[in-house]
């Protein structure tokens, strides 16, 4: 342990050294890389006292916004990309492989397990779509009983579990298992655009920069199965206006799926996509 004065010029220098003998060495790694930037944040703006004033508030009000039913903070991380650049890092795939993508705030644990083939609009609202595909390994061999957990908006943009009492429980959810074959297909509705909350710090940040809040339509899907890595991620309407500019940066170009429009079917649209798997180490 290093006993020193602080000066500007070696800030860094002086905060690391105050760690003991008996620190835990991973924690040393990552708060000594968040210091050296931390620090060099703050020399490179030079960050007036008053601008860190307001900082040191815009922490205080985002952790009181946060509860049971919102996480203010995550919503932060969301729209400055650190999400899902730790999604990224975390969850790197050879090519062929389905990509990952973020997990979003409104998956349940306990959706509806449905028979394969059912819809799981319940409230009737909303353009239909047939979602039909295969889940596979990376050599193309179909695999069986790979649990397929979806989830969407409704057709006024919000997920049943921020409208209960509005929306049905389970409205837009379900949870299928594949057969040998490895099909899944089910029908929802075509999902649309959404705006993420708005409302608090993030929103009033997101205003200061410029920036929209919302995010291109999308299905949830959760793709599991014994032996494989499980994958969490959307497909995105192609066409939607905020493809390129998802307020949370959850757009990839191999998971814009198309959104066929079918003239006399059973649904009014149909959207085909395969999920590839990676076997787990």
């Amino acid at each position: 342990m290093t006993i020193g004065f602080f000066t500007e010029e070696n800030s860094v220098e002086t905060v690391l050294g105050r760690n003991g003998p008996g620190a835990n060495p991973r924690v040393v790694e990552v708060v000594s890389a968040l210091v050296k930037h931390l620090h060099a944040f703050a020399k490179e703006v030079h960050l007036m006292q008053e601008e860190w004033e307001i900082g040191i508030d815009f922490l205080t009000r985002t952790g009181q916004l946060c509860g049971p039913e919102r996480q203010e903070f995550i919503l932060l991380s969301d729209t400055l990309g650190l999400s899902m650049l730790v999604d990224a890092i975390n969850n790197r795939r050879p090519k062929g492989a389905t990509e990952n993508t973020v997990f979003g705030p409104f998956h349940v644990d306990d959706a509806p397990r449905r028979k394969m083939g059912d819809s799981i609009n319940m409230d009737g609202k909303g353009e239909t779509c047939l979602y039909e595909g295969r889940v596979l390994d990376l050599d193309g061999t179909p695999i069986a009983g790979a649990k397929v957990d979806v989830w969407s908006d409704s057709a006024d943009g919000f997920y049943d579990v921020q409208q209960p009492g509005i929306q049905p429980k389970g409205n837009n959810r379900g949870v299928f298992i594949t057969g040998d074959d490895g099909r899944y297909w089910f029908t929802g509705i075509k999902p649309t655009s959404y705006p993420i909350p708005d409302d608090g710090t993030v929103g009033k940040m997101l205003a200061q920069l410029d920036r929209h809040p919302y995010r291109p339509a999308h299905m949830h899907f959760l793709v599991a199965a014994p032996g494989y890595q499980k994958l969490v991620t959307h497909t995105f309407v192609g066409g939607d206006t905020y493809l390129e500019s998802d307020a949370v940066f959850g757009t990839k170009a191999s998971l814009v799926a198309p959104f066929d429009k079918v003239t006399g079917g059973a649904t009014e649209w149909r959207s085909p996509f395969d999920f590839v798997l990676v076997k787990a180490e």
